[in-house]
């Protein structure tokens, strides 16, 4: 395993939110942390990406401490793609997928033809190629995190960490976000993603990690995930699951 947490305890100030947590992130799947709000879904992941220091305990990259390790060869090997970003002002949409290239360009930062090609690449695959010369601070909400996406594609690391990404696309763009990530799987990347929509989890995703109260509860397929009993303990619902009739995954319906 290459990424791991060995007794890990993180949070803000002194309030812990991650409490005592060991986990091994299954290499080669697409794997979803889920649970309500606030029992630290975005927390671990901010720590698996070394935003965030543990208070106790330790992130670890192939047996060594994450916190230990050069930060241009973390920067290619993990990217994240946070909840929340800035709106910038007076860049363009292009030059900021750019910039996913940092960890490569060195001093200078200057792009050869490999960069140009992977910035192209993942503008395409994210559907922005169309707005490449437009302001960011100019599009909406929706464009603004494909963009963002694009430049997190464009570090073009083996791990992708993703704050819930589908946070304000519309329908189509979210499904084919989905879709994007499970070809990027194929490819062989790792992806960690937070996400609300239980069904979009069960459905694109390999691995659920379940938290509550800073804890993991459950983790595993979604088939051996998705009960009952766990929806009416971790979401206080009453559902129902049942056979997705085109994915064949497990699906929950609310009674």
């Amino acid at each position: 395993m290459s990424l791991s947490t060995h007794n890990l305890s993180v949070g803000y100030h002194d309030h812990v939110i991650v409490k005592q947590v060991n986990l091994n992130i299954p290499e080669g799947k697409i794997i979803a942390l889920l649970g309500p709000n606030g029992c630290g879904k975005s927390t671990l992941l901010k720590s698996l990406a070394r935003i965030l220091k543990p208070m106790s305990g330790e992130v670890r990259w192939q047996d060594n401490n994450l916190h230990t390790l050069p930060a241009n060869f973390l920067a290619k090997n993990l990217a994240l793609l946070p909840q929340t970003q800035p709106i910038p002002e007076g860049i363009s949409v292009r030059d900021l997928v750019a910039y996913g290239r940092s960890p490569y360009t060195g001093f200078w930062g200057r792009l050869n033809a490999e960069d140009k090609r992977i910035i192209q690449q993942v503008m395409q695959e994210t559907e922005i190629i169309k707005l490449a010369d437009q302001w960011v601070s100019e599009l909406s909400g929706g464009q603004r995190q494909r963009v963002w996406l694009a430049m997190t594609l464009a570090q073009d690391t083996p791990y992708l960490l993703l704050d819930e990404p589908t946070t304000y696309m519309d329908l189509s763009h979210q499904v084919e976000l989905m879709h994007l990530l499970r070809k990027l799987n194929l490819q062989g990347k790792t992806i960690i993603t937070v996400l609300h929509d239980i069904n979009q989890a069960a459905r694109y995703c390999d691995h659920l990690i379940v938290m509550k109260q800073g804890q993991i509860i459950t983790q595993g397929s979604p088939e051996s995930v998705l009960t009952k009993a766990m929806l009416k303990d971790i979401f206080a619902l009453d559902a129902q699951i049942h056979q997705d009739p085109i994915a064949k995954t497990p699906m929950c319906v609310v009674e």
